[in-house]
């Protein structure tokens, strides 16, 4: 028989865990905060360094489970195996839709496939969860260039710029679509 107590003691440990979980990802939002702050004014190899952790904070799921499926569809995607990797991500999703590296993930794969409508789907997820995700508008930006919508792919471009001036490739993506829309040739 369950007693009040016992859903008492139910209830409070649920709210502490629930604070814990808030706590947690309030942590993880201020580091990020940081990074990006950091990573908005860095040039040359500290660019480099700040953009790496910030792709590892965005790698860390906070589930085991999670990462392992991340890690598995990477591998694959590293192996050549695209319609695997597409499987791993989409599992993946399945179980943490919240997890902005699992549509950014697929979205990749998507693109290797050839599958610009899924991929740019995925992105919109990915940007609706992590709106300065500069890999996903980057993705975004060769896409929308491949497709034929050069200023399009400009304004993503230029997005990035904003959250991580020191990508590499970045000043001539911009170069090259500006001269392109200009109508001369770098």
């Amino acid at each position: 028989m369950i007693t009040l107590t016992h859903i008492l003691k139910l209830i409070v440990t649920a709210g502490a865990f629930s604070v814990w979980i808030s706590t947690a990802a309030l942590a993880e939002s201020d580091r990020l905060d940081q990074l990006f702050g950091d990573l908005a004014v860095a040039e040359g190899r500290e660019s480099r360094r700040l953009a790496d952790e910030i792709w590892f904070e965005w790698s860390q799921s906070g589930s085991a489970a999670m990462d392992l499926l991340l890690k598995r569809g990477r591998d694959a995607l590293d192996a050549g195996n695209v319609p695997a990797a597409i499987e791993h991500f989409t599992a993946l999703i399945d179980h943490a839709p919240e997890f902005p590296e699992g549509w950014n993930a697929r979205a990749t794969a998507y693109f290797l496939a050839g599958l610009y409508g899924p991929s740019i789907a995925d992105i919109e997820q990915v940007l609706a969860l992590e709106p300065r995700h500069f890999g996903a508008l980057s993705g975004l930006a060769v896409i929308l260039e491949e497709l034929g919508y050069p200023q399009d792919a400009l304004d993503m471009w230029q997005k990035v710029q904003a959250i991580h001036p020191g990508q590499d490739g970045l000043e001539s993506a911009i170069a090259r679509l500006k001269a392109g829309l200009d109508g001369t040739s770098l």
